[in-house]
């Protein structure tokens, strides 16, 4: 298995005390423990295998298991599958765990699994799918109930790492339909949790499945509820009415490192943000207009030069020391240095307006044009203020940019109906290396492949996909991360997307608990405990 290099943590503990009566009383309560957390993104769907984006695999990270599972450090572990071997470069054998049970008794087997797999790339209405996760597996065959060889298309060095991914559900409840699992109806898991209730945009409610197979965790009741405000967020931590929050304000940051009651956890992040220009028709956009308001003749996203001006014209230094606040470096790939795949001799596009205007000229546009890029106000840390900030900065080359700002529910509907020109985006590939991102957000978008299913955005580079297979099926390590370091040159030279920050992630915890940060930035009960 491919072993991947740790990444620094920084943990800032504060200095023990006592508990108070209320902390007593809450840690000794009638029905165990309880524990709530407050976290700024909320999640789209229960269902496991709707969308794939962070809040999503947090919540339901709850309530099911995969047949892997990556710790903290996007290290694979063993989960349902205790173990598993490599027979040759297109088979792997993968022994599950016995004795696990659904959370309504029944015993969880290989034909779980079989369910499972062929669900995944199927979900109606997915828009963002898991079968890039599954885009090499061939065939599974079951040899007993605890046993099964996966047959790959063509070698698949990181299988394990994919299947920490995939979620497995069970056949015999049948939840076939997202709104079971958002009722609940479905969302009978093999996970650390029971689902109590789920509320859209309020919180979901969790019980201590005192069976897992894992142990049972320490909290009887888990409310995890959605705070999208970061003020509210903050100001829920310290009156008490929450145990934990995520994504702490940037403003608040150091505010909350000197504070006595609460403890401050931080890593650095597998996520990056970027702009995402719209690769799509030749035709004009009736967002993209000249100076004087009617529609370009073609796409100007779709010439390297525009883009690389863009690119050009964004201060990263002043985005991650003003805007983010120290939270955040400049970076112009995808993942933090030290992860497999990331390449030293690829740096941030410096900051260089004058060569931005004269590329605009050379491209066709000395006078610039209009532009209106939308963002979410409430999915990533500054994400509204960074987009702000962009748009400044290409509007003083004479991209005159405007903003929209949504909700990130609205945002996520709007972002998949392809009618905007530029968007602020962000993803952290969970794996922990180059191809989670390649192949989820860079790769032409392509069903009978299982690639591109985030890519929103149109784009297609047929030489970019040939690599990204041919590195994917690199058995070899070193072999595999040279063709990634190619991979990170072309993505450089050509800029399908803008690159901007590599993301410092954050929690805050009351005094008397800690929370062991995670790099994919998932934020989750089993990692909190008593101090």
């Amino acid at each position: 298995m491919t072993s991947f290099p740790y990444l620094p943590r920084r943990t800032l503990l504060s200095v023990p005390f006592a508990l108070t009566p209320l902390e007593r009383a809450r840690a000794q309560a009638p029905n165990g423990p309880a524990l709530t957390i407050g976290v700024g993104a909320p999640p789209t769907s229960m269902d496991p295998h709707f969308h794939n984006i962070g809040p999503n695999n947090a919540i339901t990270m709850h309530v099911f298991d995969g047949l892997v599972v990556r710790d903290g450090q996007a290290q694979a572990r063993p989960a349902l599958a205790e173990s598993w071997r490599v027979l040759s470069e297109t088979e792997w054998e993968f022994r599950l765990r016995r004795n696990v049970r659904w959370h309504d008794g029944k015993p969880f087997t290989a034909d779980d699994v079989v369910f499972t797999f062929e669900r995944v790339p199927n979900v109606a209405g997915s828009p963002g799918s898991f079968g890039g996760f599954l885009r090499f597996v061939e065939k599974v065959d079951v040899l007993d109930p605890h046993l099964i060889r996966v047959r790959t298309r063509r070698p698949n060095p990181l299988l394990p790492l994919d299947l920490a991914s995939v979620s497995i559900i069970a056949r015999h409840v049948n939840g076939v339909a997202t709104e079971d699992y958002n009722s609940g109806r479905a969302a009978v898991g093999t996970g650390p949790y029971h689902l109590v209730s789920y509320a859209a945009n309020d919180r979901a409610v969790f019980k201590r499945n005192p069976d897992w197979w894992g142990g049972a965790e320490p909290w009887e009741t888990v409310n995890y509820r959605f705070l999208a405000n970061d003020a509210s967020r903050t100001a829920a931590l310290l009156s008490g009415d929450v145990d934990m929050i995520d994504q702490i304000p940037t403003s608040d940051l150091s505010k909350l490192r000197r504070d006595p009651r609460v403890t401050v956890n931080e890593i650095v992040s597998l996520r990056t943000m970027f702009m995402t220009p719209n690769h799509g028709p030749e035709g004009g956009h009736p967002h993209v207009t000249d100076t004087r308001g009617a529609p370009l003749p073609k796409n100007p996203f779709l010439d390297a030069r525009v883009r690389q001006a863009l690119s050009l014209a964004i201060n990263r230094e002043a985005l991650a020391s003003h805007v983010m606040e120290g939270a955040a470096v400049p970076t112009g790939q995808w993942l933090p240095e030290g992860a497999f795949g990331y390449n030293p001799a690829v740096r941030p596009d410096p900051f260089d307006p004058d060569a931005a205007k004269q590329l605009l000229a050379e491209a066709g546009y000395p006078a610039g044009f209009h532009i209106t890029v939308l963002t979410p106000n409430d999915r990533w840390p500054n994400d509204a203020r960074v987009t702000q900030a962009v748009a400044q900065m290409w509007t003083r080359v004479g991209v005159r940019t405007a903003v929209e700002a949504l909700p990130f529910a609205a945002f996520v509907q709007r972002r998949s109906r392809h009618d905007v020109p530029m968007s602020l985006s962000a993803w952290g590939s969970a794996t922990g290396e180059a191809s989670n991102y390649l192949v989820n957000i860079v790769n032409t978008a392509n069903r009978e492949h299982l690639t591109g299913a985030n890519n929103l955005w149109r784009h297609s580079d047929p030489a970019m996909d040939e690599l990204t297979a041919l590195a994917s099926a690199a058995m070899d390590d070193a072999s595999r991360e040279a063709l990634w370091h190619k991979a990170v040159e072309r993505y450089a030279l050509e800029r399908p997307y803008i690159q901007l920050l590599q993301l410092t992630t954050s929690w805050a915890t009351r005094r008397g608990l800690r929370y062991a940060p995670r790099m994919d930035e998932r934020t989750v009960a089993m990692g909190v405990r008593t101090a």
